[in-house]
């Protein structure tokens, strides 16, 4: 899809869905519950966007139509970074996005999408799952009465697309980048500026230069965003988001009003939408590389390993500063993190990346190539 016509969709469909739908409160009629679910996607936009829209239409199949999940994108509603204020407020029941928009409420919330250099999204999904790590964020969230559970999953993320080249840690200076969360920090370390812009506004600041470079989250998102029209270079690895969870959130008091079995209906939509995005995302995304690469002319490159050195030091400073800054919700949350990422590392070096170096060597092997 062009992406004039993906985001004049949006818009569009945007539009009459709000008409369609009204404002009305959230009704139980004929045995079915009502919700409202607002996300900061652009509508339809593959991956995050899609994904949000199947978590809605798993509920109420699985609930046998007893819960009818309204779906509001990006700015339908409320604004893309709107969307914890408006669980919070009872303006919609639900919502799904990524945590790291809200860090202004408490920094740690960035800790519950990716940290950089921390871990993958499985890894994460481990911690979260069988090593506390739910317990935690439930413990953080509760200050604002809400409660969040995972629902997608970005995978290995890029870095971004940049208008001029990255060789050294000093082509930051100066550099405006729209990356949010602990991946900010750790860029302004080396001299950058980063910016929060939600995803339908990246295309527009990097058009007039608001800008210079941008990180969204890979190929499968960047194509239809359009963002290799103003941009020819997409850097990886993305170290500053190893792995994206996206999560759902609820109203605590609304969530609580649901019968045992429409709750444990709910959660196992996200867990069923949080494997699905995931192993979606592994696809398509090299589907997206070959496109942006043999048809718009884009060059993948893979950072410098100063660069990535670099980069490595600065994360680390950044979780120091907020480990001995912090209060002692954050520090137990760092520690468990740490502590499970110790652990899944162990296992993983020795073997899933010992066998993806073992993968790249030259050998006969049947079928299409990666390239």
């Amino acid at each position: 899809m062009k992406r004039r016509d993906f985001l004049t969709k949006s818009v569009l469909g945007g539009s009459a869905a709000v008409a369609a739908a009204g404002l009305a409160a959230p009704a139980i009629a004929q045995g079915t519950i009502e919700w409202r679910m607002v996300h900061s996607w652009p509508k339809g936009l593959p991956g995050v966007g899609v994904g949000a829209e199947r978590l809605a239409q798993r509920i109420e199949a699985m609930s046998g139509g007893r819960m009818k999940i309204n779906v509001f994108a990006a700015g339908e509603l409320v604004p893309a970074l709107g969307c914890m204020d408006a669980v919070m407020d009872g303006t919609a029941e639900m919502g799904h996005d990524a945590s790291f928009y809200h860090v202004g409420k408490h920094p740690m919330l960035a800790a519950f999408f990716a940290v950089p250099f921390g871990m993958t999204g499985d890894e994460q999904a481990a911690w979260l799952l069988h090593a506390g790590g739910q317990q935690l964020w439930d413990e953080l969230n509760s200050q604002f009465g809400i409660m969040s559970l995972p629902a997608g999953q970005t995978s290995a993320q890029s870095f971004g697309w940049f208008k001029k080249e990255i060789n050294t840690p000093e082509d930051f200076q100066g550099l405006k980048i729209r990356m949010p969360g602990l991946g900010g920090e750790m860029v302004k370390k080396l001299g950058a500026t980063p910016v929060l812009l939600p995803g339908g506004e990246i295309f527009a600041a990097l058009q007039s230069g608001a800008v210079d470079a941008a990180e969204f989250i890979g190929p499968v998102n960047d194509l239809p965003m359009g963002f290799h029209q103003v941009a020819k270079i997409s850097y990886g690895p993305g170290v500053q988001e190893p792995g994206g969870t996206v999560q759902a959130m609820f109203n605590t008091a609304k969530f609580q009003e649901l019968p045992t079995d429409l709750q444990e209906i709910i959660r196992a939509a996200c867990h069923a939408g949080h494997e699905d995005m995931k192993v979606e995302y592994d696809l398509q995304s090299g589907r997206a590389m070959e496109t942006l690469r043999v048809q718009h002319g884009v060059e993948f490159r893979r950072l410098e390993r100063p660069v990535l050195e670099a980069l490595g030091k600065a994360a680390g400073e950044v979780i120091q500063e907020s480990y001995d800054a912090g209060d002692d919700l954050t520090r137990r949350i760092w520690d468990s993190y740490l502590a499970s990422r110790a652990d899944t590392m162990r296992f993983l070096r020795f073997n899933e990346q010992a066998f993806l170096n073992a993968r790249t060597l030259e050998f006969p092997f049947p079928g299409p190539q990666a390239t």
